[in-house]
């Protein structure tokens, strides 16, 4: 598969908000690819990375923090469609996921009300119905957010509530149309938690462990792909709006869902975790890796945790990652292929070709400025 131009509308003027962070520099160069006549404009809190020198791109520093600020910026650009991917790193403290997941959105939404935009994409998280002790099974949208005391992470239950904000401001007023995407397990060329951390446990010789018996499927989805999605989901809403004041039938109705997005290929947690370090050099024998049992790992992570917290320092074993690498966790996207017409771009033996590929060659790079 691979990332062919979409024959689909022109999303028109699109901001893409956070578009030079990982998933929004995809994105941007992804509506470039596919529509290389758009006006994109990005709002970014600092647009130094992930920058595109194409002369239909604009950056913009901004604070979605900053309603005023927001509202000015919204007034100069006149998007057509907002593409809303901005958020704090996972591991933010929680009154920072307050004040940009929550707050953040509720301004965003607000500009663009007042300044006459129709479509507005939020990416949520495929998380946001993941509790404690839930094992996600072919879980489609029907299931139940988890949030508050229910939910075990901060981060997530601000995803959730910023979701269910930009789906309640749906047809408010009736010309502006929203949807939420909710990707599950991103990586790709430039993403900062899941391949490199896969790849410096293989530098790191970690790759001889493997936690529980790897029988539990788990999504992981390449970047463009999730790109793709929200591109498809602007250009579903802004098909809507085209139509207005008719309203879709239920069964078609993009404005006001959310969509799970994935590579459509559950895969064996610790086959996905080898295949990136095949990719990585990994030679070793599946004869020679150790299996460690879940209630043995689990215990030592918890008390390497205890033990770095009283140190200052961040264990190489934590509880959750025990938990995510033994749990599944896949979802049905039936609903993204029937309303939105999603197919991914990239299977995922080229998206994991292509986000290690990106790795060594940055360790490459980094290797002989060291050695000038």
């Amino acid at each position: 598969m691979s990332s062919a131009p979409n024959a689909g509308p022109s999303p028109g003027k699109v901001l893409v908000v956070g578009g030079c962070g990982f998933l929004g520099g995809h994105i941007v160069n992804l509506l470039l690819k596919q529509h290389p006549r758009t006006q994109i404009a990005v709002v970014d809190l600092r647009t130094t990375s992930n920058r595109n020198s194409h002369a239909n791109v604009s950056y913009h520093d901004g604070d979605i923090t900053d309603l005023a600020a927001v509202t000015t910026l919204f007034s100069q650009i006149r998007p057509d469609a907002v593409i809303h991917t901005a958020s704090p790193h996972f591991n933010a403290p929680n009154h920072v996921h307050d004040k940009v997941n929550v707050e953040g959105t509720k301004n965003l939404l607000k500009a663009a009300q007042d300044t006459g935009v129709k479509a507005f994409v939020y990416t949520s998280s495929a998380s946001v119905i993941l509790g404690p002790e839930t094992q996600i099974v072919n879980a489609d949208e029907k299931w139940p957010l988890v949030t508050g005391a229910a939910q075990p992470e901060y981060y997530t239950t601000t995803k959730a509530y910023a979701e269910t904000a930009v789906l309640e401001a749906n047809r408010t007023p009736a010309h502006f149309l929203t949807c939420a995407i909710r990707p599950a397990g991103i990586f790709g060329e430039g993403d900062v938690q899941l391949l490199p951390k896969m790849v410096t446990a293989l530098r790191k010789g970690q790759n001889k462990f493997q936690l529980g018996d790897n029988n539990n499927l788990f999504d992981f989805t390449y970047v463009e792909n999730v790109a793709h999605g929200h591109i498809l989901a602007v250009q579903a809403l802004l098909t809507s709006h085209a139509m207005l004041p008719t309203i879709p039938l239920d069964t078609e109705k993009v404005d006001g869902e959310a969509f799970f997005i994935t590579n459509g290929q559950p895969v064996y947690f610790w086959d996905f975790a080898r295949a990136v370090w095949h990719e990585g050099g990994d030679t070793l024998p599946l004869s020679g890796v150790w299996h460690l049992q879940y209630d043995f790992a689990f215990a030592v992570g918890a008390l390497l945790e205890w033990i770095l917290w009283a140190l200052g320092k961040t264990p190489s074993l934590t509880r959750q990652q025990v938990r995510y690498s033994t749990m599944d966790k896949y979802h049905n996207i039936d609903k993204a292929r029937k309303r939105l017409g999603y197919e991914p771009l990239v299977d995922l033996d080229e998206g994991v070709k292509r986000g290690v590929r990106y790795i060594v060659e940055q360790e490459k790079r980094e290797s002989e400025k060291k050695g000038q």
